[in-house]
């Protein structure tokens, strides 16, 4: 979270010990056990530390090889128009121009089971579609060709308002929306690229051919969270939505993806959270009460175009936020939106 948002500083040219104080320990390490009863931290180089307060960051497993094959297009060569939709440095370059090759059959975007990382931001059929709009007019992208949505999900967003006005523009322009299909495999055959999919009810299993594809691949908590007893029984680290103080060990504390709850996972709202979380635990720490509260902010930025774009925001029970959707999706101001958005 410290990379440009102090503007003087790039993390990639910048210790990270120049961002933050000099009494400050910093440990680049993988954590391999977690034992909330005795405040203790085990790390893969063997090093263990007691803590008096513990707060949980640690977004999700984001991996790519939950999808078999899905490895073996992001290694290939960028004309397999297989995008991965995954923060890695290396996806910065690769494939800039996604979607500006769709020249016939089907190109597929698709989102994992939620909770999942990238949730909220990760819907870019709007934005292909408006290039893919382009090319057809200029008859370089052939009249069959289509804009796929997939997802194991029965919705696009669990924010209902956002959800009713994505679904109706994709019913407006054309793109095929599938719910309840989970992406079990990919795979590049002689003369196409195949991607199976499992239905979520039924159990049936259908191939579908594509030429593009953005796919987010599935993400799961780290399972020394799991094994140490601090999430419930979703699988999501339990705390109180409000204090973001764990419900029952007083001094963990949590933020960002891994925290339990029903709401839309996004950047923006970690870094509403993280002053509530930092209040609390030195509130904790001073034997104060935890008295900051986090609203449940959370906002996406989505495009709706090339150069457009439309943002939503709620708070906790999704109720919608007082700059939700506040902007018009299209004209001067859809374009102006697009860029402070960016």
């Amino acid at each position: 979270m410290l990379h440009n948002i102090i503007p003087v500083l790039k993390g990639q040219t910048d210790s990270v010990n120049a961002m933050v104080d000099s009494w400050s320990l910093i440990e680049m390490n993988t954590i391999t056990k977690l034992d909330p009863r005795s405040n203790k931290l085990s790390l893969e180089c063997g090093k263990e530390f007691n803590y008096k307060a513990l707060v949980i960051g640690t977004g999700f497993n984001h991996d790519m090889n939950l999808i078999p094959g899905l490895k073996e297009f992001d290694e290939g060569p960028e004309n397999n128009h297989t995008y991965v939709h995954q923060l890695l440095k290396k996806n910065i370059n690769r494939n800039y121009y996604n979607g500006y090759h769709h020249r016939g059959g089907s190109h597929i975007c698709y989102s994992p089971a939620t909770p999942y990382k990238g949730e909220g931001n990760d819907f870019y059929p709007l934005y292909h579609e408006s290039i893919h709009r382009q090319d057809k007019i200029f008859n370089v992208a052939a009249r069959s060709s289509k804009i796929e949505y997939w997802t194991p999900n029965k919705e696009i967003f669990k924010f209902p308002y956002a959800n009713e006005v994505v679904l109706d523009e994709c019913h407006k322009r054309g793109i095929e929306v599938n719910f309840g299909w989970e992406m079990t495999s990919v795979r590049e055959d002689a003369n196409s690229k195949v991607a199976v999919f499992k239905n979520v009810d039924s159990g049936e299993v259908m191939e579908q051919d594509f030429t593009c594809a953005n796919i987010n691949p599935p993400s799961t908590q780290h399972q020394f969270l799991l094994d140490a007893g601090v999430c419930d029984g979703e699988g999501m680290v339990d705390v109180n939505r409000y204090t973001l103080q764990h419900n029952k060990y007083e001094n963990i504390f949590a933020i960002g993806d891994a925290i339990s709850g029903q709401t839309t996972r996004t950047y923006t709202g970690a870094t509403h959270q993280n002053p509530i979380v930092k209040h609390n635990v030195l509130s904790f720490l001073e034997g104060k009460d935890c008295n900051a509260i986090y609203d449940g902010y959370q906002y996406m930025h989505l495009y709706s175009g090339t150069i457009y774009s439309m943002g939503f925001s709620h708070l906790h029970d999704f109720e919608p936020a007082p700059t939700n959707d506040s902007v018009p999706h299209y004209g001067v101001f859809g374009w102006l939106y697009g860029h402070y958005a960016v």
